[in-house]
């Protein structure tokens, strides 16, 4: 299949930097502290992910795409309490707005617990994920990607963690011993099936960082600080990462959680992604880093978006997330957590 061509605007980061000699990773920590001011997103080389696991997920994930529409609806997500499985194309929601693509979500494989009157909300986000069963193969394969991504994402967190001024630890208080595995395996449809060009809204996405595996057809853009929307195509052999909500929060917006969206692709053409949402504990509050003061001279502040307010609780920020992108599940499971106007189906803002 062809590669689509279009000009990369976004840096290039090469992590293997992070593990070289004294010389070379205080270089890689410098670019990497003016990477993170200046931009959100970045492509990262040097992660030393297997390319035939990588080959593998996506051929897979197209495997599951083209199984009847009866058989993946047999995971539908409205079946889950817990917010895992299959979405059809319109099914989930950005700022009120359907999203024209259809995915697959899992999340930490776990166990359901009994939710009683003084149990956390976000608690029911804890469960086990639904798997195709016409496709035995895609459970251990997804599962062994999100522990290889799940290495990558906090080698990254503790690569800005340095660059932050900080003990490379720094985030493992918030994300130890289980950090927050959100993956999702995501075909978007031909333009022709689609009421609107949104694969996805606009949005920041609410988490620590994003590990972002594209295939070969481009429609990810990046806002940059002063409007501009930048394309990013896929680059062979890279993740794209992107910097979420946490960080602009622990950093007082040091670091950028930059706002981007999904074109839909053109009439007679799909595209296929893997993204990977690597987030805090849910039990976890985000605390403010005290940056030394070169690097606090830059913070910006926490952005502030009525329609998306961001809460320190990690757990309620991220079933507040859930509940607006898939108000079907949110009225079959969780009517309880509702106002009127969403259990009367109206639309609602989301931050994913």
């Amino acid at each position: 299949m062809t590669i689509h061509t279009l000009p990369v605007h976004l840096p290039l980061v090469d992590i293997s930097r992070f593990h070289a000699g004294t010389a070379e990773r205080e270089r890689f920590i410098a670019d990497l502290g003016k990477t993170l001011h200046d931009h959100g997103f970045f492509y990262l080389t040097g992660h030393g992910v297997d390319p035939k696991l990588i080959a593998d997920v996506i051929a897979t994930s197209k495997r599951f795409f083209a199984l009847p529409l009866e058989e993946k609806l047999e995971i539908e997500m409205v079946k889950s309490p817990h917010f895992r499985g299959y979405n059809r194309a319109g099914y989930e929601r950005t700022r009120g707005q359907q999203d024209w693509r259809e995915q697959l979500d899992i999340n930490t494989e776990g166990t359901a617990i009994e939710i009683g009157a003084e149990t956390p909300a976000w608690k029911r986000l804890l469960g086990p994920n639904q798997w195709p069963a016409a496709l035995p193969e895609l459970k251990p394969l997804l599962l062994a990607y999100q522990a290889e991504v799940t290495r990558v994402g906090i080698d990254v967190l503790k690569a800005i963690a340095v660059a932050l001024g900080q003990p490379e630890d720094a985030f493992a208080q918030i994300y130890e011993p289980q950090p927050s595995q959100l993956l999702k395996i995501i075909r978007y449809p031909g333009r022709e099936v689609a009421e609107t060009d949104q694969g996805v809204g606009a949005h920041k996405d609410g988490g620590f960082v994003t590990v972002l595996l594209q295939d070969t057809v481009p429609g990810l853009r990046v806002q940059t600080e002063d409007g501009v929307w930048l394309d990013a195509p896929p680059v062979p052999g890279t993740f794209v990462i992107n910097t979420g909500e946490l960080l602009e929060l622990a950093t007082n917006g040091f670091v950028r959680a930059d706002v981007h969206d999904v074109v839909a692709p053109p009439a007679g053409v799909e595209r296929f992604s893997v993204a990977f949402f690597l987030g805090s504990r849910y039990d976890a509050t985000i605390p403010v880093i005290d940056l030394p003061e070169e690097l606090k001279r830059d913070e910006r502040g926490v952005t502030i978006d009525p329609l998306n307010p961001i809460f320190r609780e990690v757990g309620q920020n991220h079933l507040k997330s859930r509940l607006r992108s898939h108000p079907d599940v949110a009225r079959a499971h969780h009517a309880d957590l509702l106002t009127p106007e969403q259990l009367a189906g109206e639309a609602v803002a989301s931050a994913y």
